[in-house]
């Protein structure tokens, strides 16, 4: 295993499950205890419920703020009280725990502690079913640290583990989806030099060395010229620099047993997205390294799958890694370039570069799914701006008819909700299918007007109308779904925020259900 990988996944604080009450106090190894909860009514250990109470009788945050109390006799001597707020609140979701957990974790980080035990009692309401989940991934979120910033500083883990208690079986899949997040924030945080479509590839041979996944890399010109041509058209430019040139990285798992479904994701890898020919102005290009969020995301899945080992089912995926650079070889609005799929596309802006590479591994994925069994398809894309102006921080589900008639955004929707990944569902309409039809007939589809997807009326939805198309998914009965995620691949900083891995652990929780 090389160097890389090993800092990738040295750096992912583990998760321990603790069954007994006993850890809370000193001398069992932890050293301090961090309490997620509503209210101190909902704190089960007396110990602890009699502390905080006492305590809130002479400081009114306790209960309302996260607050650290000297509690003598418990781990560590420290004792951090983290509200969830409004939990009655109709309108909140698990989120709510997510962040009290950010904030006791990182109180209990400041504090010196290295082995802190996360409390989050359950409580009745279901919305919050899985709250202790979705409080430790929170805490894996909050403790992660960029790629560069990890090397340059030559950091480790500020926490040696974490320990989740009452929790008997928990840890698997919090470990698996945490390590899953840690490979994806990398491929998405990391700089493009760093991560180009070569490093992007590396970084992934690397993370799956002696894993069950199965991987192999398309670097041949010719082959990508003849295999993916939408996509070696965004890169066209990019050809002329090796350290610049596209990839294609294939990923396959096959559970032991018998396979009852098989899932394909196509996940988009822009390593740069400069616009092209239609170049991105007014400083818009920055931030521009994070357009590979939905690639990343895919890898994190597949990266998480290798651990936990379900059962029964297939996965494939295909990540089309790229450059749209600019350069007197780049391709330009009114060409017409034919898909993978034999699909004439006229290009309506080489700014809507994620669709056209998209369109190619879905065709690919098209033709082997129609020899697997129950197969679905997704694509993962940091697709558009308008979803952003649409939903703000939520991705967006857009599926064809199959999919609807499975109730395949539905059930991402719903699982989703409960694992502090929500999404919007949108639907196609007849006027998204008119929108990508060429007028004069030249071609079979395009790609797009030649405005901000932002501006643009149904700017998120018509692209799956195009990836039907274009990849020749229209002519099949394969279930479908778009998933944008332009606006929830990063926290806060739209331009230099947090790589979130979103959707990671709601695309992993439907593969294993």
């Amino acid at each position: 295993m090389t160097q890389i990988n090993q800092t990738a996944q040295a750096f992912q604080v583990p998760f321990i499950d603790v069954t007994s009450d006993e850890a809370i106090f000193e001398g069992e190894g932890w050293d301090a205890v961090v309490v997620i909860a509503p209210t101190l009514a909902d704190i089960k250990q007396d110990e602890i419920n009699l502390l905080a109470s006492h305590a809130s009788q002479i400081d009114q945050r306790v209960g309302n703020t996260a607050t650290l109390l000297l509690a003598p006799g418990l781990a560590g001597g420290r004792l951090i009280i983290s509200p969830v707020a409004d939990a009655d609140n109709t309108y909140n979701d698990v989120r709510i725990f997510a962040k009290a957990a950010r904030e006791g974790i990182a109180i209990a980080k400041a504090a010196g502690a290295t082995k802190p035990l996360l409390v989050v009692p359950a409580v009745s309401d279901t919305r919050y079913q899985h709250a202790q989940q979705v409080a430790a991934l929170a805490c894996g979120q909050e403790l992660w640290q960029p790629l560069e910033a990890r090397e340059a500083k030559s950091l480790t883990p500020s926490l040696a583990a974490i320990g989740l208690l009452n929790s008997a079986s928990h840890s698997m899949l919090i470990n698996a989806a945490e390590s899953g997040r840690v490979l994806a924030r990398d491929l998405c945080g990391t700089e493009p030099e760093r991560m180009s479509a070569m490093g992007f590839a590396k970084y992934c041979v690397d993370a799956f060395a002696d894993s069950d996944i199965a991987i192999s890399v398309i670097d041949q010109v010719e082959q990508l010229h003849t295999d993916y041509p939408l996509l070696s058209a965004v890169g066209r430019s990019s050809f002329g620099v090796e350290r610049h040139h596209p990839r294609v990285v294939k990923l396959e798992y096959i559970g032991e047993g018998t396979i009852t479904k098989t899932l394909f994701f196509a996940g988009k890898g822009v390593v740069y997205d400069t616009g092209g020919a239609d170049i991105k102005v007014a400083g818009s290009m920055a931030g521009m390294s994070r357009d590979k969020g939905g690639a990343a995301a895919v890898a994190g899945l597949m990266k998480a799958l290798s651990i936990i080992k379900p059962k029964g089912i297939k996965v494939v995926a295909e990540l089309g890694l790229v450059r749209n650079s600019i350069g007197s070889d780049a391709f330009v609005t009114d060409e017409i370039i034919s898909s993978h799929a034999g699909m004439r596309v006229r290009i309506g802006n080489t700014d809507a570069e994620g669709r056209l590479v998209l369109a190619d591994l879905l065709s690919h994925l098209r033709v082997q799914a129609q020899r697997e069994v129950n197969p679905q398809l997704f694509s993962v894309a940091t697709l558009t701006g308008h979803v952003v102006r649409a939903y703000g921080g939520y991705p967006a589900l857009v599926e064809n008819d199959e999919a609807k008639k499975q109730g395949v955004a539905l059930l991402l929707a719903q699982t989703g909700e409960l694992w502090g990944e929500p999404f919007e569902v949108s639907r196609l309409r007849p006027e998204d299918f008119e929108k990508v039809a060429d007028k004069n007939g030249v071609a079979d589809v395009v790609s797009s007007n030649n405005g901000p997807s932002s501006i643009t009326a149904r700017g998120h939805q018509y692209p799956a109308a195009f990836l039907i198309n274009a990849s020749g998914l229209g002519q099949t009965s394969l279930p479908f779904t778009h998933i944008d995620i332009a606006g929830s691949a990063v926290e806060g900083d739209p331009l230099y925020g947090k790589p979130t891995a979103n959707p990671l652990v709601t695309l992993l929780q439907v593969a294993v259900l």
